[in-house]
């Protein structure tokens, strides 16, 4: 049976092409080296620590025994966890290396091991197991001048390379070193990746390494508009989004694969992969909070990837643009707490999702709007995918919680096709002459698409708009039908929504599920077995929509008790369970991350908005607003 520490008790340690998790108690159990979507090297999070671990931590402690304390140095990705032992205390600082300045990026992680007080013997154990654990790889000796190398080869020609200014042993497929460090002395380990036939990556001070890779996330750091009350919140959510853009443009939705959405049971799912949802939706964040180069990334990322072949859109890729993302299942891992499958690729790369036109044509108009200039290829992106959503629109489709029950039509779905050529629209505009009919024609799609969502998405009755047509069950997703400006938040038929979805979707806890679950597969919309945890990126939604609708007392009171779920280094997975208190799914969750910050945003627009009324009624200025549409959603938020 797999143990582990909980998912919020880990901490992430990146570069931008690829990241690790640390537990508590000093163990690196999830690592993919060089990329995000590579064969993990430590896959001991999703089985044992036979699968991969890699454990620095006084000599002595049992599997337990988790550090003192630990905290991310300033705004970096920079971990270190604090020893307090009888003997003394020890620090044990974690990272990846920074990218260089000609942009080359290490596959690299550095451990450094520093006296604080007294002396303290420290063990290192070191458990390669290429292929998510499949693999116990050749272990070797290398003789080196000041230090001991390990060299541990794949199957696959790949070679993991160990440094350090010990002795090490090896023994049963690990790499173990013990040592004694003082009060002031400090050594470090360099674990380096060599994929097969390319040269070993060089080897770098490990201590200039450290200084390079803090001020690398700093100075990003200080680049963030934001000077609001959560700014600390921010800055910590935004450098675990930039964590997760990839620099080639592609942003993954989560670092991790098949940490489960409930213990013990199946809903467990690859997400180390560029959404197109989720990818635009992190820029829109990004640039709302003054990042400009990771929107431009994205673009050419786009442009390459879709732009090769609109035709045959999806909703996912790889993060250099791979389509075949099928799904397999690794059955030597037990699983996360014993939560089997666990899942290499995913299979709603296939699926129809329409809402991501919409979700694109917000990033694109915000990115527009935020100052990057509009371009030639852009436009045909736009053009293309409107003209292929012209025919698309009515279909029955899978939505954005990616179903893997019947195909419907999604309210939430036919929103975002209007939200495409609304924005669309907007997008074109400077082409109003050689594009003057399609736009005409598009305004017209607009109304048609908006009428029917009216007459076939609403339960007159309830009062509320439903997850799908003809349906009576509520979706969480509903809550963004003010936010992207489908109806004005004054409107009875929002506010009757947001009542429907707080009363009828929500934990005793206040938090909000994505829709109901029940017993079987044939009863759930999603067509799964089992039941799952509060998602918080729809619990931050209800707090966006109680700003909206003129709530912001409640609103506030909310967000305060979601970032209570987020762990002591500010990370949060994609949900929560009320009952167990505990985090639950993929980790960090880009998604969890971007709500948020948005969140953290809009209350604070919110407030800034009733100060500015109260100081005589003066309009709110623009500028300090994505765009006009949140503008006017803000207005009437106040008025309410």
């Amino acid at each position: 049976m797999s143990t582990h520490l909980a998912i919020e008790d880990h901490a992430l340690i990146g570069n931008t092409a690829t990241g690790a998790l640390v537990d508590r108690s000093g163990t690196i159990n999830w690592l993919c080296l060089p990329r995000f979507d590579a064969p993990a090297v430590f896959a001991g999070i999703l089985g044992t620590r036979e699968h991969g671990t890699w454990r620095v931590c006084p000599t002595g402690a049992g599997p337990a025994d988790v550090a003192t304390d630990r905290s991310y140095l300033g705004e970096s990705l920079t971990v270190r966890h604090r020893w307090v032992t009888a003997e003394g205390a020890i620090d044990v600082t974690d990272f990846m290396p920074a990218s260089d300045d000609d942009g080359t990026i290490s596959a690299q992680v550095i451990r450094i091991v520093e006296g604080i007080t007294g002396a303290v013997e420290m063990t290192s154990q070191l458990l390669p197991r290429p292929g998510y654990g499949a693999e116990i790889p050749q272990l070797a000796l290398m003789p080196s001048a000041g230090a001991t190398q390990v060299s541990a080869q794949a199957g696959n020609g790949d070679i993991y390379w160990l440094e350090g200014p010990v002795e090490h042993t090896l023994r049963d497929g690990s790499a173990c070193s013990t040592f004694t460090i003082t009060e002031g002395q400090r050594i470090a380990f360099v674990l380096s990746h060599q994929s097969a036939g390319s040269p070993r990556p060089l080897s770098q001070d490990p201590y200039t390494a450290c200084i390079s890779a803090s001020r690398y996330w700093q100075l990003w750091a200080d680049q963030c508009t934001y000077r609001g009350p959560y700014r600390a919140l921010v800055i910590r959510t935004l450098l675990t989004l930039r964590a997760m853009c990839h620099p080639g443009g592609g942003i993954v939705a989560a670092p991790t694969t098949s940490l489960p959405e409930a213990l013990g049971e199946a809903r467990n799912w690859d997400y180390r992969f560029t959404w197109l949802r989720d990818a635009s939706m992190t820029v829109s964040t990004l640039v709302r909070y003054g990042y400009l180069q990771e929107a431009r990334n994205w673009i050419g990322w786009l442009l390459r990837t879709v732009g090769d072949d609109p035709e045959n859109l999806q909703i996912m890729y790889g993060l250099g643009g791979e389509r075949d993302l099928k799904e397999a299942e690794l059955d030597w891992l037990p699983g996360y707490a014993d939560s089997r499958p666990v899942r290499l690729g995913n299979a709603a790369a296939d699926q129809l999702q329409l809402d991501v036109y919409g979700e694109l044509a917000i990033a694109l108009l915000d990115v527009r709007r935020a100052g990057v200039a509009a371009t030639p290829e852009v436009d045909r992106l736009v053009i293309t995918l409107g003209d292929q959503l012209e025919h698309r629109w009515n279909r029955e489709d899978e939505g954005l919680w990616e179903v893997r029950g019947p195909r419907r039509h999604f309210v939430h779905s036919k929103v975002m096709c209007w939200v495409f050529y609304d924005r669309a629209i907007s997008l074109l505009q400077h082409r109003s002459g050689d594009q003057a009919a399609r736009l005409e024609r598009w305004g017209r799609l607009r109304e048609e698409i908006h009428a029917d969502v009216l007459a076939r998405g609403f339960d007159e009755q309830r009062n509320t708009f439903t997850q799908f047509y003809g349906g009576r069950e509520l979706d969480a997703a509903l809550l963004l039908l003010p936010q992207v400006g489908f109806l004005p938040p004054d409107d009875k038929r929002i506010i009757g929504t947001v009542e429907a979805v707080q009363r009828e979707l929500s934990t005793p806890g206040g938090f909000v599920l994505r829709y109901p679950t029940h017993s079987t597969p044939d009863e759930n919309v999603d067509g799964l077995t089992g039941h799952e945890g509060a998602f918080l990126t729809c619990s931050y939604w209800l707090c966006d929509a109680l700003v909206l609708i003129g709530r912001r007392d409640e609103a506030t009171e909310l967000f305060e008790r979601l970032r209570a779920t987020s762990n002591d280094l500010g990370l949060s997975a994609e949900e929560w369970d009320p009952r167990a208190k505990r985090q639950l799914g993929n980790f960090p969750q880009a998604l969890t991350h971007l709500a948020q910050a948005d969140t953290a945003w809009r209350l604070e627009a919110a407030r800034l908005q009733l100060a500015y009324r109260a100081a005589g009624g003066l309009a709110f200025p623009a500028s300090a607003l994505p765009h006009q549409q949140q503008t006017r959603e803000l207005d009437l938020a106040a008025e309410v």
